[in-house]
């Protein structure tokens, strides 16, 4: 099958990859649809030592599997887990001492005719979402993990740091709790499609120091995480959504004065995810910006690395 091929930092076009077999307990799915994440462009850079196919958004059609879900079109948490360590017997199985994660550990991922994921990772996708929209069902996933790990009501002010993919995502599911909320980024045009949406918009001048009870840091850089984190009053929270691939430096003993919460947040509810994407509850039709062939994969991450760029997807195969 071809495949988009990642090692030693370096991506290849292969068409010699055995098309997988599926162990027990998991389904051969024929990927219709996949999306360049920036974890995606990290890995490039050698966030991680990662060998192998990449990507892990998507949407396929399930050719081998329980007879329920064949000829069916899911999407696919990423986590493969074992249920039986710690983690998978205290219910977070996400941190599974164990997992593979598609396209990112041990794991081939989406940028391929074919994948293998475990079947209790699959989810339909409702007959009323277009694949397309499908595709974004991790990253909105994602950024409704905020929600599950802070309770977020009207009377909150919160701060989201970055106008990129990720927060665009982030700052439309946080609309929905109804609180004050305000987005900062570099790019007018992208904080133009959140400010049609009714949310407030402006560059990193607009935040004043001390006044928000929570930010979210979606760039992914140190300048993005300095605003965030004076953006926040005493005993606020900061939630961490982008990874960085290089070191990050800040001033811990200002965070241990103030007290502020500091979260790691990264792999979120599907169901969810699936509902308010069925419900039309968020718009990602705008985000998509470019559409390659997996054959011209390469020059589809050329395209996404360039600056302002916000969803490129690779259309594999036909969705029926």
């Amino acid at each position: 099958m071809k495949a988009l091929w990642l090692e030693n930092n370096q991506l290849q076009l292969r068409t010699d990859v055995p098309i997988p077999t599926p162990p027990p307990g998991e389904a051969l799915v024929r990927v219709v649809r996949a999306g360049i994440c920036n974890t995606d462009l990290e890995l490039l850079r050698g966030y991680y030592p990662y060998t192998g196919i990449l990507g892990h958004e998507f949407v396929g059609i399930v050719e081998q599997g329980p007879i329920e879900l064949q000829n069916k079109r899911v999407v696919g948490e990423i986590n493969a887990v074992c249920g039986e360590c710690r983690f998978c017997r205290n219910g977070y199985p996400t941190h599974c001492e164990n997992r593979t994660v598609l396209g990112i550990v041990n794991r081939n991922g989406t940028f391929a005719e074919y994948l293998t994921l475990p079947i209790k990772n699959l989810h339909s996708v409702p007959d009323n979402v277009p694949t397309d929209v499908a595709t974004f069902t991790e990253p909105v996933a994602a950024a409704l993990e905020i929600q599950q790990q802070v309770k977020i009501t009207a009377n909150d002010r919160v701060l989201v740091v970055g106008d990129g993919k990720l927060g665009q995502l982030v700052a439309q599911t946080l609309a929905l709790t109804g609180c004050d909320l305000s987005v900062v980024g570099r790019h007018r045009q992208k904080l133009d499609y959140l400010a049609a949406l009714g949310i407030e918009t402006g560059f990193a001048d607009m935040v004043r120091d001390r006044t928000f009870d929570l930010s979210v840091e979606c760039t992914g850089n140190p300048e993005g995480f300095a605003i965030a984190r004076r953006a926040l009053r005493p005993r606020g929270t900061l939630v961490l959504k982008s990874t960085y691939a290089g070191h990050l430096t800040f001033d811990a003993s200002s965070l241990v004065v103030d007290e502020i919460t500091l979260i790691g947040s990264r792999c979120g509810p599907f169901p969810k995810a699936l509902e308010i994407i069925s419900q039309n509850k968020v718009n990602v039709n705008y985000l998509i910006q470019e559409r390659y062939e997996l054959e011209n994969a390469i020059a589809a991450f050329d395209r996404a690395q360039q600056r302002g760029i916000l969803k490129v997807l690779l259309e594999i195969s036909a969705d029926s």
